[in-house]
């Protein structure tokens, strides 16, 4: 004979003859029942093949142990490695991570904070796109759950977790003028606040350490394709009068990969050698990036601890933490680390 089909956990209850609320407790917290009870529920699990959707078992509680994660882009390998960590974080304090991807457009990105608007969950995590937002939408949002900001912030003194650029940019800004030419900036698309930042942070370092900025700037338009427009803008710059300086520093690895690729395809050796014509650097330290050809300098974003950080410092708001209320003007910028490789 077929098992009866269960459709939802009322239904289980009735059939397994236990209390709707017992259930329901269980599937909250299994040690929470007495073992007994909690023996019948499990052959009863057994019996009828039956799984609970614990999404919307979360979203019916009382105190949802759902987080919602916005990011700009889910195929960009600094946003998979930063959203793997805010899920293990949050799958360690019993919560589960909704990501949705803004995919670079504003407007997707008001839709993804539609979505949330609709669900019963904690707080949100938002890498958002910065002046492109949409600040009314990303308002309503802040007003009704807690909101971290990750990478990006929109300057507003929200909580954020983010690198700091003015000491990572200077710490490889710094190091390429001490072991040869001083580096010439490759610009990324203003895509969000880092941009800018970074760019400022070179300019300062360089005049500080009484170097000539010099700027290769891209497109004025926020376009999440990095490696085709670095690689288009170098081969540019390559066959017309050339770069300032014959050592690049990119505001991103993935920047750094298109321009090297634009060298490759010229015949310009990247790399520290006697034989080489151009030294190359980038930013975030992603992890295709000790496998270039070669292995790309660059300096590391702490993965980990954007993550980590990210997820504490939102549950505080939403739980309270043991400290007191939480302190809403936190905002957290932690040092990168240089990554000396072969291509700088």
């Amino acid at each position: 004979m077929a098992v009866q089909k269960i459709r939802n956990m009322a239904e289980f209850a009735q059939l397994s003859g236990i209390s709707r609320p017992t259930v329901s407790k269980y599937f909250n917290d299994p040690a929470s029942v007495r073992k007994s009870i909690r023996s019948r529920i499990e052959r009863a699990l057994l019996k009828y093949d039956y799984r609970p959707n614990l999404f919307a078992v979360n979203l019916n509680k009382k105190k949802p142990k759902i987080i919602g994660v916005i990011v700009p882009d889910t195929s960009d390998m600094f946003y998979v490695e930063m959203v793997r960590n805010i899920e293990i974080r949050c799958a360690v304090d019993g919560y589960f991570a909704l990501v949705l991807s803004s995919r670079g457009d504003p407007l997707h990105e008001s839709r993804s904070i539609d979505t949330l608007l609709s669900l019963k969950i904690a707080g949100a995590i938002v890498a958002p796109l910065g002046a492109h937002s949409d600040a009314q939408r990303m308002e309503s949002l802040r007003a009704h759950i807690p909101i971290v900001y990750l990478d990006s912030s929109l300057h507003d003194g929200s909580p954020f977790v983010g690198t700091d650029n003015l000491q990572s940019i200077g710490l490889i800004t710094d190091y390429l003028c001490r072991t040869g030419p001083p580096p010439t900036f490759f610009d990324m698309p203003p895509v969000n606040h880092n941009a800018a930042e970074r760019k400022a942070a070179y300019v300062a370092t360089m005049e500080r350490l009484g170097f000539q900025p010099e700027v290769i700037g891209v497109t004025p338009r926020p376009d999440w394709r990095f490696e085709e427009i670095a690689y288009g803008e170098a081969l540019r710059v390559i066959d017309g009068s050339g770069f300032p300086t014959s050592t690049l520093v990119c505001a991103n690895d993935r920047i750094a990969i298109g321009v090297m690729a634009a060298a490759f395809q010229r015949g310009l050796k990247v790399g520290r050698g006697a034989d080489c014509r151009l030294r190359v650097a980038g930013h975030d330290d992603q992890p295709y990036s000790r496998f270039g050809c070669p292995p790309l300098t660059t300096v590391a974003q702490d993965f980990s601890r954007l993550g980590s950080l990210g997820v504490e410092m939102l549950l505080r708001q939403v739980e309270g933490g043991s400290g007191g209320a939480p302190d809403a003007s936190q905002q957290v910028r932690l040092e990168g680390r240089l990554m000396m490789r072969a291509s700088a």
